[in-house]
Formats: C-alpha cells, structure tokens, sequence
C-alpha cells in the first residue's frame, strides 16, 4: 500500500491493466468483470485499426505510457500480432509488457495447433468471429465498398472457397448473419465452436489465477482447444513455429493485415477510376 503524503492514509496502488483490441471487448469484459477474477481495469482500442495495422502498434505504446504515467505497473497487451509483421513485439520489447501469443485472433479463439490444422486444410478460407459476424455488414460488405462496388467481389474473393465462423458463443442469430455473409461473398460455410479458447486461461495467468474454471472453455464440435498453462514471453513461437518478433506470414483468410491491405488497394482503384471519370 501507498502512504497519502497529506492524509497518512494507505493508498491502493493502481490495478493490473490489460489492453485489448475493441473486436475482443465484449470477450474481455466477460473475463475482467465476471468470470472471478482479482480485480483489474480493461481499455480497448478501436477495432478499426485492423483496417490500419500498422497504426497498431503506436497506439498500444501511446496507451502504455499513459498508463506508466499513472504508476499502472502490470499490463497486458490483448492483441496478437494483428497485421503488424512484428512491429507490436518491437514495441512492446521496449515497454517489458506481453501479448496474446500467435499472429491473429483466430489462433487465440481457435487455438494455435488447431487453427494450423483448420488452415491447412483449406488455406483459401475466410474466417468470422462473433465481433465480425455481428460487424460483417458494417466492416465487410460495406466497409470494402461492396454495397457501392459489387464488381469488385471477385478481386477481394476470387482466390477463397469458403467461410469458416469461429463462434464464441452459441448464438443463432449470429450464426444467421455469419451464413447471410458467406452467401453474399459467394462462399461455401461452416460454423466451428471454439469459445474463449486461449483467450480465458492467459488473462487469468495475467490475473495470477491460472486455474480459474470460469476462464476456460471447450469445443462443442469437435475442435480441439490447445492449453495455455501459463502466459508466454513476447517471443513465444506461432502455430508455424515463428519466432514472434520476426515477421509473420498471416494466412489469406485473416482480416487482420489481409484486409488492410485489401482496403488501401480498393481504396487505390476507386481513386484511379474517379481520376480516368
């Protein structure tokens, strides 16, 4: 505990802090606000940076030192390397803080040697979390300007085959919407319940409850969820053995880094065809 110099009063030091990306919000609420877990605060940069990741990386450093600023002493980062090619891990080498492990948050919901497999299997795969099937229309459909551009579908979708929705939750609605979506883009579907997979067990390492119950979760079909017994170094491998700090190839049917470049591409040709008008 602290002293107040003017009261002599025990000060409570500042809480563990962790920082999330905005499409984990409503899974990190669960975990820092209801799940049992010690006492922490939660703030989440906007989800649209996945759109600009290479503006990930110094908002994160910007939250981190505001947060030193504070006498905030234990932070976590709850983004994997999100598009960044490395350039997080750089960041966060500086600042001696942590992150979710693998190269998007696929492999967090998914689990990493699960999510290789899955990829694998069918590396022309497009993938949805609950965030993105709720989000689909908004950052998909219309955030790519298909609603104005439907002939550019093919330059973003020709090379997929199908749509593979990571549920977190067991939500029929969402799962209509993640259905509607693939049909629009022209792609096969299915639908594979993961939970909070890698996510609850590294939060509670964070919060120093390893073992918390309410933190873990299960495949209801058949995906297989690979443990985290503890949180990882900044410099733990990925599902393709990649040291983290090195750059990491994503897979094609992540939106984080693929759809960044997808929508400065888009954004290039409609540029180009208004200057030709």
């Amino acid at each position: 505990m602290h002293a107040s110099p003017e009261a002599g009063s025990p000060v409570a030091p500042p809480r563990p802090l962790v920082i999330g990306c905005g499409a984990l919000a409503r899974e990190l609420v669960e975990l820092t606000r209801r799940a049992g877990l010690p006492a922490m605060d939660l703030t989440c940069l906007p989800a649209t940076l996945h759109n600009r990741p290479e503006r990930i990386p110094g908002a994160v450093r910007a939250k981190i030192q505001a947060a030193r600023a504070r006498g905030v002493e234990q932070i976590f980062v709850a983004y994997a390397d999100c598009g960044t090619g490395g350039l997080l891990d750089r960041v966060l080498e500086d600042e001696g803080v942590e992150r979710l492990a693998g190269a998007h948050c696929y492999e967090v919901y998914g689990g990493r040697a699960a999510f290789a497999r899955l990829h694998d299997d069918e590396p022309g795969t497009f993938y949805l979390t609950d965030f993105l099937a709720r989000n689909g229309d908004r950052l998909v459909w219309r955030g790519l300007g298909l609603d104005r551009h439907p002939e550019l579908l093919p330059l973003y979708f020709g090379n997929y085959r199908r749509v593979v929705y990571l549920a977190q939750t067991v939500d029929p609605a969402l799962t209509r919407d993640a259905r509607r979506l693939a049909r629009r883009l022209g792609l096969a579907f299915e639908r594979r319940f993961t939970g909070l997979g890698e996510l609850g067990p590294t939060i509670a390492a964070f919060a120093g409850r390893p073992d918390t119950p309410d933190s873990r979760s299960t495949s209801a079909d058949g995906l297989t969820l690979a443990p985290v017994p503890r949180l990882t170094g900044r410099h733990a491998t990925d599902s393709r053995g990649t040291t983290r700090g090195d750059h990491l190839d994503r897979p094609a049917g992540t939106i984080d880094g693929r759809l960044g470049r997808v929508v400065a591409r888009a954004r290039g040709a409609r540029v180009h065809r208004s200057k030709v008008a």
